[in-house]
C-alpha cells in the first residue's frame, strides 16, 4: 500500500528537538492539517538543503509522506512574504509558538487560527513597537478558536447581557462576573462588548487589534490568568526567559567605552 503524500502545505515550525545524531523531529503548524510531527532526516548535516529553511516564524511550504504519529518530511521551502522577527519581537513570536504547542492537539485543523498566526507573525516582523497589541489580539483569537474563551457579551453565571457601564472581571472557571469598582482586573462592560464585536467580524484580527488598543493594560492580566489556567502552568517558558534577561540587565553595570556615554542601566524590555 502506497504511503500518503502531502505536497506544498502552508506551515510554520513551532518547535524542534533531536531525533538522532543527524535528524530532528519538528512540531509543525499546518493550515489544513493542524499541528503535526515530522521527522527531518539528515537535516543536521552541513550539506542539508533544509538547514537554512526549517526555522521558526518563517512561512513555509512543506511536503511529507505517511499517516503515522510522526511523518517523514520530504520537502520544505520558504514561502516568502516577510522576514523573521528579530530582537524582542522574536521572543514574542516564540511565546506565540509556545501557546500553540500547549493548546493545540495534534491533527486538529484550525484554518482561521493559522491565518491569524500568519498575520501576527508578519506584524511582529514589521511593527515591533506594537508587540503588546499583537499578542493580546492573538491570545483572544486563539482562546476563542479552541473554545476556551467565554462569550464576552454576557455574564457567565446568569447569561444576561452586559451592562455597558458596569465593571466585570474575567474568571477562568465561569466567564465574566460583576466586580467591585476597586477591582484592578475589572473592565467596564462596554470594553468587553467591543472585544466581542471585533472578534465576530469576518476577518477579525485587525478589528480585535484596534479594540485591544482601548484596554491594552486592563486585559493583559485577565488573559494571562485564563491562559495559565487552561495550559496548567504558573509561568510560560518564554516569559520566564524574558524576566531572566531583565534581571540580568538590571544586575549588570553599564558598559562604558572610550568616547561613549554609559549605556542605559534600565532599558525598556517588556515580557509577553
Amino acid at each position: 500500500m502506497a504511503l500518503k503524500r502531502f505536497i506544498d502545505e502552508p506551515a510554520f515550525v513551532l518547535h524542534r528537538y533531536d531525533w538522532s545524531e543527524t535528524s530532528l523531529v519538528l512540531e509543525v503548524f499546518t493550515r489544513h492539517h493542524g499541528r503535526i510531527a515530522l521527522v527531518a532526516k539528515g537535516v543536521k548535516r552541513p550539506s542539508s538543503q533544509f538547514r537554512p529553511v526549517l526555522l521558526p516564524l518563517q512561512p513555509l511550504h512543506v511536503s511529507w509522506t505517511g499517516d503515522a504519529e510522526v511523518r517523514t518530511l520530504k520537502g520544505a521551502q520558504w514561502q516568502g512574504g516577510h522576514v523573521m522577527p528579530t530582537g524582542e519581537a522574536l521572543v514574542s513570536g516564540s511565546y506565540l509558538n509556545e501557546l500553540l504547542m500547549r493548546l493545540l492537539a495534534r491533527d486538529d485543523p484550525h484554518e482561521r487560527l493559522f491565518d491569524h498566526f500568519t498575520t501576527a507573525v508578519q506584524l511582529l516582523a514589521e511593527k515591533s513597537d506594537a508587540q503588546q497589541l499583537i499578542l493580546r489580539a492573538f491570545e483572544l483569537l486563539l482562546l476563542r478558536d479552541v473554545g476556551l474563551l467565554p462569550d464576552l457579551s454576557q455574564e457567565g453565571s446568569t447569561l444576561s447581557q452586559l451592562d455597558p457601564l458596569r465593571r466585570y472581571v474575567l474568571v477562568p472557571e465561569s466567564g465574566l462576573s460583576a466586580a467591585p469598582a476597586d477591582d484592578e482586573q475589572a473592565l467596564i462592560g462596554a470594553r468587553w462588548l467591543e472585544l466581542q464585536v471585533a472578534m465576530d467580524e469576518p476577518t477579525p484580527f485587525v478589528p480585535t487589534l484596534r479594540a485591544c488598543g482601548s484596554c491594552l493594560q486592563a486585559i493583559r492580566l485577565p488573559l494571562r490568568n485564563l491562559l495559565h489556567y487552561h495550559c496548567g502552568v504558573r509561568v510560560f517558558k518564554t516569559r520566564q526567559l524574558m524576566l531572566d534577561v531583565q534581571a540580568m540587565t538590571r544586575r549588570s553595570p553599564p558598559a562604558e567605552l572610550d568616547g561613549d556615554s554609559p549605556s542605559d542601566p534600565n532599558p525598556s524590555v517588556t515580557a509577553p
